[in-house]
């Protein structure tokens, strides 16, 4: 396979180079061709090469900065004044094509404003958006957008989502003509704030998308839809909602094995299942979210992501580019939105 090589903003998140590091050097044991370019303070990354062997180390290079942004600065004040930030020369390295796609678990605001900065927005797309695979009870893939990247959206950016999320489904699961909804209080037409409402208007009318209504929240892991789509302030309650049920089943799982005799067995009988669905939620396993609409790619891991979780994040980053994933979208956006406004 052709090299590839990923510019790390490894200062981001609540661990830096403490977790982002060590991933990555289980990263390149798992992706022969794969090259990094470790961007943050080389003091604090360097004590973690240390049993990095030769053929690892000839694979990293690391670009000094002790600027970094931190998760709960204002992504206006990081944009103005962070600009040697180790977030902003990661992103800068995918631009300037020194490296193929960026990973950064930091403040997600900042990654957005700065992506869109950097890298600018695909033609047709007015914001990126955060996105991520969910599992469903028919084991289908489920692509839910927005996560966070942006809190307050019109219904033209919910659109915009609607279409890119369409395409996102059709380029990665190979699918002709994915179900998309949007995420409401109700089914009926009449629910739901102004903005949505006209969204669901104008994916009423566009039949390039097959729009398939509004979906409530008990229906997101049902596998009627392919592709969801809601604000960033929805999305990221939606999704960490989710997380906090998959820990709470743990907890009751646990409790239940202390139980008499009865519930002890019954706890038993249901373990694999339980264990196999929580598998699938665990943040660990899907850790990592595109920002799509871009005309690079960049990742969005968790901020608390552990070792394994990050190196998810790192792999999705690997699947991006062999999927050339932004030159798709941009092709099959340009097409739906010339049909849209011809």
């Amino acid at each position: 396979m052709t090299s590839l090589t990923l510019a790390l903003d490894v200062m981001g998140g609540d661990h830096g180079p403490h977790v982002t590091v060590p991933a990555a050097m289980q990263a390149l044991r798992l992706y022969p061709h794969l090259h990094l370019i470790l961007v943050g303070d080389e003091n604090q990354i360097t004590p973690h090469l240390s049993e990095c062997g030769d053929s690892f180390r000839s694979r990293i290079t690391i670009k000094h900065t002790d600027e970094c942004v931190a998760m709960d600065e204002r992504p206006a004040v990081a944009l103005r004044c962070k600009k040697q930030s180790s977030m902003r020369l990661a992103l800068e390295g995918v631009r300037d094509g020194e490296a193929d796609a960026c990973v950064s678990a930091g403040n997600t605001g900042a990654l957005m404003a700065m992506a869109k900065v950097v890298l600018k927005t695909l033609p047709g797309v007015e914001r990126p958006a955060l996105v991520t695979c969910l599992p469903t009870v028919n084991h289908k893939p489920l692509y839910l957008l927005d996560l966070g990247a942006n809190v307050s959206c019109d219904a033209d950016i919910l659109f915009q989502f609607a279409v890119m999320g369409s395409v996102l489904c059709e380029v990665v699961t190979k699918q002709t003509n994915p179900k998309v909804a949007l995420l409401n209080v109700g089914s009926e037409e009449c629910k739901g704030n102004e903005q949505v409402q006209h969204a669901a208007q104008l994916l009423q009318h566009t039949p390039q998308i097959n729009y398939q209504g509004y979906i409530e929240g008990n229906e997101i892991y049902t596998g009627k839809v392919d592709v969801i789509v809601c604000d960033g302030f929805i999305g990221n309650i939606t999704l960490k909602t989710s997380e906090g049920i998959a820990r709470l089943l743990v907890h009751q799982l646990k409790e239940g094995l202390k139980q008499g005799f009865f519930v002890r067995l019954l706890a038993k009988l249901l373990a694999p299942s339980i264990a196999r669905v929580l598998r699938q939620m665990n943040p660990d396993h899907y850790n990592g979210a595109s920002l799509i609409g871009l005309r690079g790619i960049v990742v969005k891991s968790h901020g608390n992501a552990d070792q394994a979780a990050y190196l998810q994040a790192i792999s999705l980053a690997v699947t991006e580019v062999t999927r050339r994933l932004p030159d798709q979208i941009k092709t099959r956006l340009e097409s739906i939105l010339l049909d849209i406004n011809s």
